[in-house]
């Protein structure tokens, strides 16, 4: 069957924190987030977004922005939105990139437009992926995803974006430090835990098989 090969790097992370797996074409964005969450080693605790250029799209879970902005274009329509209302264009400026709802659409026409995208995870947080689309797989033998090479443990859910996750590196490197064992404790709270290539598979493989879709 049909499939695209991602490599998947989590920007500014050091060192660099970064995945390369495959999963079967004609799937939905919701899918690909969903192995995505697999892959990096995410707990799927946030809103996400895949963010593409050619053309212009968003593509997210957040139902209500989405919602918000088609409640935008008809207020725009309408010329409710004027200078009054949006002295400083930015309501108007943020109909610039169109959202669209990522249970909705299917991947294909548009990965193999936008061979490079951005995933971003977690709006608080700020967790930005660049994926890169490196082969069309016409012959993939399994219907699921599947990982092939990766290095890197994921950063703890909430640990406050790449600069959290530097301070918590810092203090979990240092058993000496004060502040060690609660943040151990916190961590594994948060399910943090070492990067595994043979576990997630296992997971993949019981959890995204194409029929489940």
């Amino acid at each position: 069957m049909k499939a695209y090969r991602f490599r998947i790097e989590l920007v500014d992370s050091n060192p660099l924190i970064w995945r390369t797996f495959v999963i079967p074409a004609g799937v939905t964005f919701k899918r690909l987030h969903d192995t995505i969450q697999y892959v990096m080693g995410w707990w799927n605790s946030h809103l996400h977004a895949f963010v593409l250029t050619e053309p212009a799209l968003r593509i997210t879970n957040d139902e209500e922005g989405y919602f918000d902005q088609l409640s935008m274009i008809e207020e725009k329509k309408q010329g409710l939105l004027d200078e009054i209302v949006d002295p400083h264009g930015i309501l108007l400026r943020s109909l610039e990139t169109p959202m669209k709802l990522s249970k909705n659409l299917k991947i294909d026409k548009y990965v193999e437009k936008n061979p490079v995208f951005t995933y971003l995870y977690d709006f608080g947080d700020g967790w930005e992926h660049r994926i890169t689309l490196e082969k069309i797989d016409e012959e993939y033998k399994y219907p699921y995803p599947k990982i092939l090479e990766g290095e890197g443990d994921c950063p703890p859910e909430d640990v406050g974006g790449i600069g959290g996750y530097e301070e918590f590196l810092i203090i979990m490197l240092d058993r000496k430090n004060p502040a060690y064992l609660e943040m151990k404790d916190w961590a594994e709270m948060q399910n943090y835990s070492k990067f595994r290539i043979k576990d997630v598979n296992d997971w993949m493989r019981h959890d995204l098989r194409l029929k489940r879709i």
